[in-house]
């Protein structure tokens, strides 16, 4: 287990990160809750691969993919880049061979529908 600590003087802005870890000859998982110009997940794969990581590999909820992001993503020396549908698509991101949109569309209506038959919704992650 990794992880990699960033450290901001103003928000849009990454001035550090630091690697506490060894991902010498591993596949590297980043995880966050949201990509927007993706300028701090692609420096963080190149922070890991610098550092010996065989292989990285992304995942984010939120793929909002402002500006640069789409195109930052595509260039990047990620392997795969995993994203939710909570937001609507665009023909450059669906051009995106590095990213993979997974559907929550069940999972949501299943809640809804649990929700409003007065169920339990933490079933659904059993």
């Amino acid at each position: 287990l990794a992880m990699i600590i960033k450290q901001r003087a103003r928000a849009g802005s990454v001035d550090q990160m630091d690697l506490v870890g060894d991902v010498t000859d591993s596949d590297c998982i980043i995880v966050d809750d949201m990509i927007d110009t993706a300028g701090t997940m692609c420096k963080a794969a190149e922070v890991l691969l610098e550092k010996g990581a065989r292989r990285v590999f992304a995942f984010a909820s939120h793929g909002l993919l402002s500006g640069p992001g789409n195109d930052r993503i595509a260039n990047s020396k990620m392997e795969e880049v995993v994203i939710l549908n909570t937001l609507p698509t665009s023909p450059q991101r669906e051009a995106n061979e590095k990213l993979t949109q997974l559907s929550v569309a069940e999972l949501l209506a299943k809640a809804i529908f649990n929700i409003h038959a007065k169920r339990s919704v933490s079933a659904l992650f059993k």
